[in-house]
C-alpha cells in the first residue's frame, strides 16, 4: 500500500482509534519519499524506552531538558517545522508539533496527555491536572487560565477573551488538520504550488471538517488545474447527509460547471 492509500486509510479510521504518531509520520513520507514511516515510528519507542516511568512534570523534564527539544522562535516559518521526523532530528518545531512529539512520548511512557488547540499556540494538557496547561514550545512552561488569556492576547495580537472552548481537549483528525494548515501557510509564502497541493490532498481526505472547509479545498484544487479531483471533492460534500438540500444542489452545480469545458 502507498503512503497516500494508508493516509486515507488512517484518517477515515474511528477518531479513538487514529494513531496519531503514524499519521503524522505518514504527512513527512508522502513530502519525502526516503522518510521509512516504521523507522521513525522505532524511533519514537527508543526516546520513550529512555525515559524512567514518569509523571508529567517528569516526561517535560526528559523531553525539554535531557533530549533538548525546544521552540524554533529564528525560522518558526520553516516547513521543517511541522514534520515529525524533523522535529526528532533536529530538536525544534512549532508548538503543535512540539506537542505531538511530547504526547506521543508520554502514550508510550504511561502519560496520557491530550492536545488543546487554543487560537494560535496548540497547548497540551494532563487530565489529571486540567487546570494547568503545558506550553510544549516554552519548554514545558505550565500555564493557569491567566497565563492562557495572557498569551492568546500574545499570539492573536488583540484583547480578545479567553472562551472556554478555545481549552477544549481536540482529537487527532482535528490536530492533523491544524498542522497541514500550518504547512499551507508556510507552502503559500513560499509560492510552492506542489507543496500547496499536496497538503490539499491530504486535508480533503480527512472526514468530518465543516461543509465551508471542503468548498475551499475544492477551489484550491481547482485553482491548481487538478477540475476532476475539485469536481470528485464537491460531489462527496453534496452526498454527505449532513449537508442541506439546497446546499447539495448548488455543490453539484458547482461540480458540473468545473467539467462542463471538458466534456
Amino acid at each position: 500500500m502507498d503512503h497516500s492509500s494508508k493516509w486515507r486509510e488512517i484518517v477515515a479510521q474511528p477518531e479513538e482509534e487514529l494513531p496519531l504518531d503514524e499519521a503524522a509520520l505518514l504527512i513527512s513520507a508522502i513530502a519525502d519519499s526516503r522518510v521509512d514511516v516504521s523507522v521513525q515510528l522505532a524511533r519514537l519507542d527508543d526516546v520513550a524506552a529512555q525515559i524512567e516511568p514518569a509523571d508529567t512534570r517528569q516526561l517535560c523534564r526528559s523531553v525539554f531538558e535531557t533530549l533538548g527539544v525546544r521552540g524554533d522562535r529564528k525560522t518558526y516559518d520553516d516547513p521543517r517545522n511541522s514534520y515529525l521526523d524533523q522535529v526528532l532530528d533536529r530538536r525544534v518545531g512549532i508548538p503543535i508539533s512540539l506537542s505531538v512529539l511530547l504526547m506521543e512520548i508520554g502514550r508510550r511512557c504511561g502519560v496520557r496527555l491530550e492536545g488543546v488547540g487554543m487560537p494560535g499556540h496548540f497547548l497540551v494538557r494532563d487530565p489529571g491536572e486540567p487546570g494547568l496547561l503545558i506550553d510544549a514550545f516554552s519548554g514545558g512552561r505550565r500555564l493557569n487560565h491567566a497565563a492562557c488569556a495572557q498569551l492568546l492576547r500574545t499570539v492573536v495580537g488583540a484583547e480578545i477573551p479567553l472562551q472556554a472552548d478555545y481549552l477544549a481537549p481536540v482529537g487527532p483528525r482535528a490536530i492533523l488538520v491544524r498542522m497541514l494548515a500550518n504547512l499551507d501557510h508556510s507552502f503559500r509564502r513560499r509560492e510552492d504550488r506542489e507543496g500547496v497541493l499536496r497538503v490539499t490532498r491530504l486535508r480533503s481526505a480527512i472526514p468530518g471538517q465543516p461543509l465551508g472547509e471542503r468548498i475551499a479545498l475544492a477551489d484550491t484544487l481547482a485553482d491548481l488545474g487538478c477540475v476532476d479531483e475539485a469536481a470528485a471533492l464537491l460531489e462527496e460534500s453534496a452526498r454527505d447527509p449532513a449537508t442541506p438540500v439546497d446546499a447539495a444542489r448548488g455543490l453539484r452545480a458547482r461540480a458540473r460547471g468545473l467539467l462542463a469545458p471538458f466534456n
